[in-house]
């Protein structure tokens, strides 16, 4: 069986490849801007790149994503792409794994089958680290680690991190049996309700204590970690897991997310503010597929992981279309609001990475498609504001080079009437109410606003009412809207409509995100 990553990733591979590389000028919608305003969204140059893994090696943010889709930028606003020894010499720098693990006679070659790098500096190794995705079908997959003396290479192949789809007939040649020993059980490893995942999507991150984690895993069987050898990359085969359904297994580790044939793939974690914060992709993918990132938290970087209500990242049964449950803290959905271009709006947000820069400022960096683009996608960057208590909050709009103003702003520009966008988890794109007109803007499955003002004397009227709160000193926030309370962070910012700058504010509550936005 082929799985939905799969089958949305091979959409995504050789017949895309041009698009990936290639960096597009402009978007729909731009428009002027004032000298203090970010940039005109008309002329950035962007850049298309499924699953993008950011870093950042001195003044410069590098991202690295699916399909050899390597890009640079000095302002994480405008992209070039470049290229490195993997982007002509793959085949042989990878044959050798490629032969002897993913490649089968249903997919014989391993251009489009090189997923979602992750590249972090290692210290201990003085060396650039990419953990990169090998894909075969039935599972068959291994994550690779190759190590540079530059970030934009050249990239020597190391070996091998952990395997997927293997079974009695070919298990020797992986390292389960050194993990396992030779005469483990390995049913579970073919069972999609349990530990039955594919090992694409790796990010690794260093704990407090410096410990080194790699997170992996898709789909069916969740998303797990296991601990890395600092002084060589890959596994560290000193630590051991038990086995215990729903919480770790011998091979794959700890288990983070996910689970019993639901979707959930891009694990990537981030740590600050306090906590470690899990982001996870839900959904499909394409245009109409749902796809969404979620967001859980933890004190520890093992978990367990949370969202606002207290939901465990770890499922514990088949839900269905997970892509429209409760289950995590939904970032940021399809909108429909004068601040957006209404015939360009973002609608398959996902596969993330995020940022902590120099100056603290936390960012996430993911893929999208749009409302009349069918399935081309960009790179698209947003800042992440930290709430009061301790969670963190997408930006209303794209950064274009203007960041939130955390000692605060004046109350008199906070009061005003804006529009309210509630980022429901049950929606997701559905194209035009009437399939055959394809130039309409009237969408099935994107969130509309209300009309609220935010009155001087901290009071809440229009559509929905309530109370509102400006922290003294900072930008951070609070409102109550019909009897729940969210907590937030303004920011003033510019439009992508037509690069305007207005007062907006992002906040959570209830587990749901809801975005404001100046009239």
């Amino acid at each position: 069986m082929t799985t939905p990553s799969i089958l949305r990733r091979a959409a995504a591979g050789i017949a895309a490849a041009a698009l990936l590389f290639g960096a597009l000028a402009g978007c729909s919608g731009g428009g002027t801007q004032g000298a203090d305003d970010g940039a005109d969204t008309a002329e950035i140059s962007r850049v298309s790149s499924h699953d993008p893994s950011i870093v950042k090696d001195g003044d410069t943010y590098y991202i690295f994503g699916s399909h050899r889709a390597w890009a640079k930028s000095t302002d994480l606003v405008n992209w070039e792409t470049f290229e490195n020894n993997l982007s002509t010499d793959y085949e042989t720098i990878l044959g050798d794994i490629w032969e002897e693990w993913s490649k089968q006679s249903t997919n014989p070659d391993v251009e489009g089958n090189m997923w979602a790098p992750d590249v972090v500096w290692n210290d201990t190794m003085g060396k650039w680290c990419m953990y990169l995705s090998v894909n075969g079908d039935n599972y068959r997959s291994v994550i690779v680690l190759l190590t540079a003396d530059d970030i934009e290479g050249d990239w020597t192949y190391v070996g091998p991190v952990v395997y997927s789809g293997f079974e009695k007939v070919n298990v020797s040649r992986t390292d389960v049996e050194r993990v396992l020993g030779e005469d483990a059980d390995l049913t579970r490893y073919q069972s999609q309700r349990d530990t039955g995942i594919n090992a694409i999507d790796p990010c690794v991150k260093t704990d407090e204590n410096g410990d080194m984690w790699m997170t992996f895993g898709s789909w069916f069987g969740g998303m797990w970690m296991l601990r890395l050898d600092p002084a060589t990359g890959l596994r560290d085969y000193s630590v051991t897991y038990e086995t215990v359904a729903d919480q770790s297994d011998a091979y794959y580790g700890v288990k983070l997310a996910g689970g019993y044939g639901n979707s959930g793939e891009g694990s990537y974690l981030l740590h600050t503010n306090g906590y470690w914060y899990l982001f996870a992709s839900y959904g499909n993918l394409q245009q109409t597929g749902g796809y969404q990132v979620r967001m859980f938290r933890s004190e520890n970087i093992t978990g367990p992981y949370v969202d606002q209500a207290g939901n465990t990242a770890i499922s514990y049964r088949a839900i269905g279309n997970n892509w429209q449950s409760e289950n995590g803290i939904r970032l940021m959905s399809s909108i429909q609001w004068s601040g957006n271009d209404n015939g360009d709006i973002e609608v398959a947000q996902g596969h993330n990475s995020a940022l902590v820069d120099d100056d603290g400022t936390a960012y996430i960096v993911y893929h999208t498609r749009f409302s009349d683009r069918g399935e081309e996608h960009e790179v698209r960057v947003r800042e992440l504001m930290p709430t009061a208590d301790g969670w963190l909050v997408a930006a209303p709009y794209e950064y274009t080079g203007t960041k939130a103003e955390t000692a605060g702003y004046d109350a008199a520009e906070l009061a005003g009437d804006y529009e309210l966008v509630v980022h429901e988890q049950s929606t997701s794109f559905k194209g035009p109410k009437k399939v055959t007109d394809t130039d309409s803007t009237d969408y099935r499955g994107v969130n509309k606003p209300v009309d609220i003002t935010l009155n001087e004397d901290g009071t809440v009227s229009g559509d929905r009412t309530g109370t509102w709160e400006a922290a003294e000193g900072s930008n951070q926030m609070t409102i109550t809207l019909d009897g729940v309370d969210y907590t937030g962070d303004f920011i003033r910012m510019p439009r992508e409509v037509d690069g305007k700058e207005v007062m907006a504010f992002s906040a959570l509550g209830d587990n749901l995100c809801i975005w404001g936005s100046q009239v």
